[in-house]
């Protein structure tokens, strides 16, 4: 009877689009619209939230990435399609917050304790296995690491779907994520479904308790974001505030993590106009209380700080562009762990045949990267394949020499580059 309704207004602010989103209130709802704008790269610089009684109102600016208006029709026309009237018939694998089947490839969820080299470690077997990982993602966050990796068959290209074969990835993968490590478990699941990959990494970190922070972490408590939880008694809202440096994604992250904790944004204003962050949200839980003990004060702090830092890139920026193939993911972040680097966050795509990767990458004590050790590296792999962004991270230190430093060198050298399809241009 009341379908949602959509307007798009490139005239109302000067400096930004306006999209004011009107529809029937129901939990999750405001992730889902974040979700959709967020997943087109679009910037949020302000956004007014109102969903008291049955009904949800939003109204946000956004950019796109150069901070400009939107004017391309095909965006316009997705966004109104994506949020209104017909949104409900659209299929998209973005907005989904559950699994959808997919042949297309098999799903890989992966989560345990951090180290250096551990996503070379898990891409060496799954190329063993002959699985191809055409996308991923992997975040690390307070010693936890977590991944979702897409994989196919190395020979037929499609979604592996043998029982045994899967639970054999899954025992040996599990295996690489315990090593040492006995007092934290490690997790790993495998589907032939499909979600919101990013949505589904907050998800795992939540469960794994990423959160909890040890006695050091907590005499860090200048370096975090900060956050807020009061009561409002009067009117029955908890008010929850956030300031932190801003970044893109920043209000998928704090308001999927709200809604995955169960609880409902009544009323929120965000400003993120300047380089700090503004999130003003007032909340209860789905059972309509506001927050009621100080434990459950500081455990919606505890995972926010946590949702806040997770994707905060820490570390060099590198991007490879390149001929995508079977076990170059593997072979990429073995220089990188021969190099002594650890990978502290990674998006790996392939596109109509291209592999897209970008790596953020620290030193194996989480200092900044050597630049001759980055040198190097792009020597072995292609100057024109794996570039830097952002150099001012580059320590011009002399770097401490390794035993095993050019052990991957050496073999690139030994043989033939183009037989690995590292160094063929891009283009």
């Amino acid at each position: 009877m009341n379908p949602p309704r959509v307007v798009i207004d490139n005239e109302a602010c000067v400096n930004a689009t306006v999209i004011r989103v009107d529809s029937a209130n129901k939990h999750g709802i405001l992730l889902e619209v974040v979700q959709v704008l967020t997943d087109l790269n679009l910037i949020i610089t302000k956004a007014y939230i109102s969903s008291d009684g049955g009904w949800f109102m939003d109204v946000f600016n956004v950019t796109d990435q150069d901070g400009k208006k939107l004017r391309d029709e095909e965006i316009l026309e997705y966004i109104h399609k994506s949020l209104g009237p017909d949104s409900c018939f659209i299929p998209s694998r973005k907005r989904s917050v559950g699994v959808s089947p997919s042949t297309d490839y098999t799903s890989i969820e992966l989560t345990g304790t951090d180290r250096p080299g551990l996503l070379s470690e898990v891409s060496a077997v799954l190329m063993d296995l002959k699985c191809n990982v055409v996308n991923g993602e992997v975040w690390t966050h307070n010693t936890r690491a977590a991944a979702v990796m897409h994989v196919t068959d190395e020979s037929s290209g499609l979604a592996i779907t043998d029982p045994e074969r899967l639970s054999r990835i899954k025992n040996l993968l599990c295996n690489v994520l315990r090593g040492n490590n006995k007092t934290r478990g490690a997790k790993t699941a495998v589907s032939l479904g499909s979600t919101h990959t990013e949505r589904r990494l907050h998800q795992m970190m939540f469960d794994d308790r990423d959160y909890e922070r040890s006695d050091q972490d907590l005499a860090d408590e200048k370096l975090r974001p900060k956050v807020t939880v009061v009561n409002i008694y009067d009117k029955d809202y908890s008010v929850v505030t956030i300031r932190c440096k801003d970044r893109p994604k920043l209000l998928f992250d704090t308001v999927c993590t709200l809604t995955d904790m169960q609880y409902v944004v009544f009323h929120a204003n965000v400003d993120a106009e300047s380089p700090e962050a503004y999130q003003e949200y007032y909340i209860r839980h789905v059972d309509g209380s506001p927050v009621n003990s100080e434990a459950e004060r500081q455990r919606i702090i505890q995972c926010l700080e946590a949702a806040i830092e997770r994707r905060v890139s820490e570390g060099l920026k590198l991007e490879l562009c390149t001929s995508d193939r079977v076990g170059l993911l593997s072979d990429v972040t073995r220089i990188f762990r021969e190099n002594s680097l650890s990978v502290t966050r990674a998006e790996v795509t392939t596109r109509a045949g291209k592999a897209v990767n970008t790596f953020y990458v620290q030193d194996a004590a989480g200092n900044m990267v050597d630049a001759k050790t980055i040198d190097a590296i792009r020597q072995v792999i292609g100057q024109t394949i794996l570039q830097v962004k952002g150099g001012s991270e580059l320590s011009r230190s002399p770097p401490q020499e390794s035993p095993t430093r050019f052990l991957f060198s050496g073999l690139f050298k030994s043989k033939s580059l183009c037989n690995f399809s590292l160094v063929r241009p891009y283009s």
